[in-house]
């Protein structure tokens, strides 16, 4: 099992910036993607942002310039810095992860943070 805690998100004014923090941990081997994806009321879950092992990353198009992802190996835990946000922007932000982790035997999934609050006011 993998646990992914999220920090860093909170009320902000439109064109401020926040920093969130989703950090991994448990009987992991190996953290293979991961990713930061929101969910708005009443729409679907989309992916934010994505970062492979590599550092490989990957955007949606309405934060592409404003957001950066990355991750620190060492560590197992991956960032998404926020800039020039704007009101639709709010949302709950998750953190995914793609891990293999080990117990009896070698179990790859993919985890879910718990969420965080990102509100950004006009």
């Amino acid at each position: 099992q993998v646990q992914l805690v999220e920090s860093g998100g909170g009320l902000v004014q439109a064109g401020g910036s926040l920093r969130l923090s989703c950090a991994a941990s448990g009987r992991i081997i190996t953290l293979y993607d991961m990713g930061w994806y929101r969910q708005a009321p009443g729409k679907q879950r989309e992916l934010v942002a994505g970062i492979t092992s590599g550092g490989r990353t990957n955007y949606a198009d309405s934060v592409k310039g404003r957001f950066t992802i990355s991750r620190d190996n060492a560590k197992n835990t991956v960032y998404l810095q926020m800039n020039s946000l704007k009101p639709e922007d709010t949302a709950v932000y998750y953190c995914n992860a793609d891990a293999l982790t080990t117990s009896l035997y070698l179990n790859r999934n993919v985890y879910w943070g718990q969420g965080t609050q990102v509100t950004v006011s006009s």
